[in-house]
């Protein structure tokens, strides 16, 4: 028997008639030098419709790739509504990409169209003379003339201004009807070796991992939540932030490029934001900033979801202790759109059990199936013990990559293989213990560094720890500790060893130990441990060695 439903396809551009018409009083608010902007969820419809049709009038009238390079701002979301609405497909930019790996994505994603914002403009300008298929630079605010001549390649390109682009055209437009299955946005995922990887997505996969994002068992937005929308729209799909706002009519704050703890806890004070997404650097960033600045009021943030990589949990702690903030912990991956879970712990559970859910990863979420696959291949069990890959599929998860098939091991029998190790509890709550690229095999056992991280960043002296497998002559691989100090303190070595020996296997702790002003991030703010490797063998970490050996 079938069904007697209707088939409507689920397009972004239900979206955007819904939310504009539905939610009038809900805003999008961007931060500048001189305070706020701000703009109805009904102007940002009106504007989505004038952004498809000056596409039209651009030439766009398909599935050519639009870039953009820019901020999270009102444009930028404009761009991420409007573009796939009108049939084509947003390929965001990750403006901390090395210039070559810049270079690469917009060529391998054909972008026809570029939108930029002028504080970006004159870096980007420097990378189209390698850009041979853009045709139209479209530039969000006002440029130096010879900001703009640069744009234009002596001719080459046309450099159009985008408000007065969209002035021009009218706030009407008939939305094509398209399949649900076609492409919306692209993310190239900067975790790899090699080149950039480019990752699809679809309307129907943004729609869903959206209402799952919304969702009482991830962030629970509502038409009375103001979301903070720190992580950067050209990161991991802006973990679905963007449509799940719009979906359910709470008002997006933008934070532009003014990323600095300071000007963050001011709009959460100035704008009573309820609930934001980031990265742990920089929710460290913002959790010293108010520690230092005991007047900041922030008691309307609720809740902020921390991903990109592992939360400490003391920094969750800290967070819920002091400042009465619920963090979420998620994991997810770009190949995964990007949410796979959220740490909400059950009903029920209390005291100890209950911070042993909300420090894990978090609950699956109904779409994302997975599995453990052991080092043998083997399927491993859901105990909380067996510890094996964590493999995914589902309707938001990659199945490939874009015109890409030098990566055909991540894909096994319709299964991503994230690279990323763990285990998972019978109640389906997932604990990640490593990468697969980062795990420090020892002696023929396992060390986790994620453990031995959380571990001493919850030494009251430590403001950041990353640790990495270094060669060993006896063991194979020995753990090596990069420190970052609290400023105005000095652990050390064996302070940390003793603190270390309390909380984990007394022969995983470290005998090598770096302490460093800065660790180094990646271009989406995780620890690079690559480059971390690559100092530790070119003798510039300054090294030193514990006097005890494990046992």
């Amino acid at each position: 028997m079938r069904s007697t439903m209707q088939n409507v396809p689920l397009l972004t551009s239900r979206l955007i008639d819904y939310a504009g018409t539905v939610y009038p009083g809900s805003e999008v608010v961007t931060w500048g030098a001189d305070g706020p902007r701000r703009s109805s969820f009904t102007d940002v419809a009106k504007d989505c419709r004038r952004l498809a049709n000056a596409l039209r009038a651009l030439g766009v009238d398909g599935d050519q790739r639009v870039g953009s390079f820019m901020w999270n701002n009102e444009e930028h979301l404009e761009l991420y509504l409007g573009v796939p609405a009108a049939g084509a497909v947003l390929h965001t930019i990750n403006i901390r990409l090395f210039p070559q790996q810049m270079v690469y994505v917009v060529n391998h994603a054909e972008d026809k169209v570029v939108f930029v914002d002028n504080s970006l403009a004159q870096p980007f300008a420097a990378l189209l003379e390698h850009t041979p298929l853009v045709e139209h630079v479209v530039v969000n605010g006002p440029v130096p003339d010879e900001v703009r001549e640069a744009l234009a390649g002596g001719g080459r390109r046309s450099v159009h201004d985008y408000r007065t682009l969209l002035d021009a055209q009218p706030d009407t437009f008939a939305w094509p009807e398209l399949d649900e299955n076609d492409g919306t946005l692209m993310c190239y995922t900067s975790g790899t070796t090699g080149n950039p990887k480019g990752v699809v997505y679809s309307h129907r996969s943004n729609l869903l991992h959206a209402t799952f994002c919304a969702g009482s068992n991830a962030l629970g937005l509502s038409q009375s939540d103001r979301a903070l929308a720190i992580v950067p729209l050209f990161h991991a799909n802006a973990w679905g932030l963007a449509y799940a706002g719009m979906m359910s009519g709470a008002s997006l704050i933008m934070p532009d490029r003014f990323l600095q703890p300071e000007p963050l806890v001011r709009m959460i004070e100035g704008e009573r934001v309820t609930c934001g997404g980031a990265v742990p650097s920089v929710m460290t960033g913002v959790l010293d900033y108010l520690d230092a600045h005991p007047e900041a009021d922030v008691s309307s943030f609720d809740r902020v979801i921390i991903g990109g990589s592992a939360c400490p949990p003391a920094l969750l702690d800290a967070f819920h202790e002091r400042h009465g903030v619920s963090v979420l912990h998620g994991w997810g991956m770009t190949e995964t759109s990007p949410l796979g879970t959220v740490a909400i712990a059950p009903v029920g559970a209390e005291g100890e059990e209950y911070w042993n859910y909300r420090h894990s990863q978090g609950r699956l979420a109904l779409h994302v199936e997975t599995r453990l696959v052991g080092a043998d291949g083997a399927e491993q069990p859901w105990d909380g013990v067996a510890v094996g890959e964590i493999q995914v599929r589902g309707p938001w998860v990659t199945g490939s990559y874009y015109r890409d098939d030098s990566e055909e091991e991540k894909f096994e029998d319709g299964w991503l293989r994230t690279g990323d190790i763990g285990s998972l509890t019978p109640d389906g709550y997932l604990t990640i213990s490593d990468r697969v690229k980062d795990v420090i095999k020892s002696g023929g056992e396992w060390i986790s560094s994620i453990d031995l991280e959380n571990a001493l960043m919850g030494h009251p002296a430590v403001h950041e720890a990353s640790v990495v497998g270094v060669p060993d002559t006896k063991w194979g691989e020995r753990p090596l500790a990069i420190v970052v100090p609290v400023e105005g303190e000095s652990p050390g070595v064996e302070e940390l060893r003793d603190y270390l020996q309390a909380r984990v296997a007394r022969w995983q702790v470290p005998e090598r130990w770096a302490f460093v002003a800065e660790v180094p991030k990646t271009s989406v703010g995780k620890f690079d441990k690559k480059a971390l490797r690559s100092q530790y063998a070119e003798g510039t970490l300054p090294v030193v060695e514990a006097t005890k050996t494990p046992s």
